[in-house]
């Protein structure tokens, strides 16, 4: 996962605005890479996952409902404002996902 983050964080050259985005991309990355190191703080990982979450529920109202799952995928282009939002929220979940497990995981190593 620390790989496809990076990747991630590195594809945001392009975008409107691509330091707020390389920042939670490469916020993920990091956690990742501290918790393969084992080295992850108690915190970092939900916090990261919960930033995440909130900002998604924030693009929410402006894709769910607007937009199909098909429509993510039918193009690489930005075919509309609501489908890029979709594609973003997209990333911003397995982002708050993957937060979730590393936080999972690290509780259940302090136990």
């Amino acid at each position: 996962m620390a790989v496809l983050f990076a990747f991630a964080a590195a594809v945001q050259y392009n975008d409107p605005d691509p330091l707020q985005w390389m920042a939670m991309y490469g916020l993920a990355m990091l956690a990742c890479g501290l918790a393969l190191a084992g080295r992850l703080p108690r915190l970092l990982a939900a916090l990261a996952g919960l930033g995440a979450l909130v900002w998604a529920g924030t693009l929410a109202p402006g894709v769910v409902g607007r937009v199909s799952l098909g429509e993510l995928f039918q193009s690489y282009g930005m075919l509309s404002t609501a489908v890029e939002e979709g594609r973003e929220m997209g990333g911003l979940l397995i982002v708050a996902a993957w937060m979730g497990v590393l936080t999972l995981v690290r509780a259940g190593r302090a136990a």
